[in-house]
């Protein structure tokens, strides 16, 4: 099995268009743990995933409330930008152990941030600079994560031609 899945995306379109394949993949649950520094499209992403159930709004990053949760479709998703966390043991204070259901699916922005607390990622997404566009790598950390990336290897050449 793959563990890992890189993708080009060239402007911010294609980064919502592999966010949706990205979301359909995960079929409404896991954990997805996104890393990169800060304007690199993690929120773009994010908007992308939501979009694969349904979510057209706008989508900001929780910044100051940590989590924004939504209900789509019969799913629950959860947006989580941990960013402005001083202590990783805030998230006690959170509830955080409430949000991690089998039948979620938790998107964690600055999950570094929350070190100790969270739980083992199914996906961990790493978004870069490559040349004017980014590069967005997923890494498979349990059995769930690698079916997202046989999904999404499933899908390659439909997610080529996107980017």
């Amino acid at each position: 099995m793959t563990e890992r899945f890189v993708y080009g995306a060239r402007h911010e379109d294609a980064m919502v268009n592999f966010g949706e394949v990205l979301g359909r993949a995960c079929a409404g649950r896991g954990i997805l743990f996104l890393h990169g520094d800060l304007g690199m499209g993690k929120t773009t992403l994010c908007r992308g995933i939501l979009r694969a159930y349904g979510h057209h709004g706008s989508v900001k990053s929780p910044t100051y409330t940590l989590v924004e949760p939504y209900d789509l479709g019969g799913r629950r998703l959860y947006h989580f930008d941990l960013y402005r966390l001083a202590d990783p043991e805030e998230l006690e204070y959170l509830g955080i152990r409430d949000y991690f259901e089998d039948d979620d699916l938790c998107l964690i922005e600055w999950p570094q941030r929350g070190a100790g607390w969270l739980p083992r990622p199914d996906l961990e997404v790493t978004i870069s600079v490559e040349g004017q566009g980014r590069s967005i790598e997923c890494h498979a950390q349990t059995a769930r994560g690698q079916q997202i990336l046989a999904s999404l290897l499933a899908d390659n050449d439909r997610i080529a031609k996107q980017g």
